[in-house]
């Protein structure tokens, strides 16, 4: 049981938490593909002595696509990594307080400064149609670039999510 599922509902932010849930159990699906790809190569690889390169990145990418889409699921879940020190012994009005204080001071402006840069890079590897330095490696660089934009805007999404939710339960005096 998440700590969304404990805390009294606030429809606005339940509703993006379940769209971004969505996504994140569909993109976790590239997990799956990733097992066969490693499996794959491997028995390139040790059975038959010739991985192939392509292979190779395509397992680095996607790696790096659930890994990104990851980060905003689990912020709608809660389940991302927190130091709990002191947090745990606070109440509830203080944490929400201070999700409230990180979120707006620490974690959007990470967000936003990752989402604007990332645009540039991802314009250029477009623009140039970037592709693998290997010979034999994948075509669609800017493929994989474009992931972070949109998986940034999928965070701050989430980050907003959880803004709203401690936001209206500061206000309401509740859990």
């Amino acid at each position: 049981m998440t700590e969304n599922d404990k805390l009294p509902a606030v429809p606005l932010a339940d509703g993006i938490d379940r769209f971004i849930q969505r996504i994140g159990m569909s993109v976790a699906w590239v997990y799956v593909l990733l097992v066969l790809v490693i499996m794959l190569q491997v028995i390139l690889r040790k059975g038959f002595s010739s991985g192939l390169i392509m292979l190779e990145e395509l397992q680095w990418h996607l790696y790096a696509t659930g890994v990104m889409f990851g980060l905003s699921y689990a912020q709608t879940t809660n389940s991302h990594v927190r130091v709990d020190l002191f947090y745990s012994r606070l109440r509830a009005r203080t944490k929400h307080l201070v999700e409230i204080i990180g979120i707006l001071f620490l974690v959007l402006p990470f967000v936003g400064v990752v989402f604007l840069h990332s645009l540039d890079f991802v314009a250029d590897a477009w623009r140039i149609n970037e592709h693998s330095a290997a010979p034999s490696g994948l075509p669609w660089r800017w493929l994989i670039k474009s992931v972070i934009p949109v998986s940034f805007g999928l965070l701050g999404l989430a980050v907003i999510s959880r803004l709203i939710r401690d936001t209206t339960l500061l206000l309401r005096g509740e859990r």
